[in-house]
């Protein structure tokens, strides 16, 4: 994806950090975007500093509420892309599980991405074209320390894109898969450890819109950091736990 003019984009999850930044590059290159989240009071901002922008208040964990969504935008027009973007992350330990909590990361991270493609799969495969984009995380690669409750709905979605990947790809649809290291965003604020190669929302939009121009499946990034994830999916369980204990302690 190289021209965005005119392009009608939704992203869900846009009231700040990479969501809204993403919005705001896309916007610049010519795109006619519709942001969604919970905050209006957001929404509203971004839309009033980004004219011919659209606020769509949306919480993605309700069904009902993404389906009459994905309808109010419809009757407008096609949709070329759609990027989810929202995310729910406290860290968390084995000794110390919120279940409650886990279960929100998984409706937000995780099953507001299937309402999301439950109700715009359908339209953009009868209109032949569009893109369905991902946000997943490094997080989701292997299990690590503080991710009891993130890292496997990030796993989930890294699973579900590759299989979307299989059974879109045919049929006209494009789908990308978006692994973030370390982003500045209210969700990583949360973090009470160092974050190495921390980038800006600004720098992870930069890289997202070069990796759809690239026309690759997987955008990673920051690579001088995530390229060092990759490699540890590959290491045998022994070698990967020694190394992540000695990281980590």
């Amino acid at each position: 994806m190289v021209d965005w003019q005119g392009k009608s984009v939704w992203i869900v999850g846009a009231s700040s950090g990479i969501g809204e930044a993403t919005a705001s590059a896309l916007h610049a290159l010519g795109a006619r975007v519709t942001v969604s989240a919970r905050k209006e009071a957001a929404l509203q901002d971004f839309a009033t500093r980004h004219p011919g922008s659209r606020a769509l208040v949306l919480d993605a964990s309700d069904q009902a509420a993404v389906q009459a969504a994905v309808d109010t935008l419809l009757a407008a027009g096609p949709l070329d892309c759609v990027i989810y973007c929202a995310g729910h992350y406290n860290a968390m330990r084995a000794y110390e599980m919120d279940v409650p909590d886990m279960e929100r990361h998984m409706q937000v991270n995780y099953l507001g991405a299937l309402y999301v493609l439950q109700a715009v799969t359908p339209a953009m495969l009868a209109q032949g074209h569009g893109h369905i984009s991902l946000v997943g995380s490094v997080a989701g690669y292997r299990g690590l320390p503080n991710s009891l409750a993130y890292g496997p709905t990030k796993a989930a979605l890294i699973n579900l894109a590759e299989t979307l990947y299989l059974d879109l790809r045919d049929k006209g649809l494009g789908v990308s898969l978006i692994s973030p290291g370390f982003v500045q965003t209210p969700l990583t604020a949360n973090n009470a450890f160092d974050m190495p190669a921390l980038i800006t929302p600004a720098q992870a939009a930069d890289a997202m819109v070069k990796g759809w121009a690239n026309g690759r499946f997987e955008i990673h990034f920051p690579r001088r950091f995530t390229l060092w994830m990759q490699l540890l999916r590959l290491l045998p369980d022994r070698l990967f736990f020694a190394l992540v204990r000695r990281a980590t302690l």
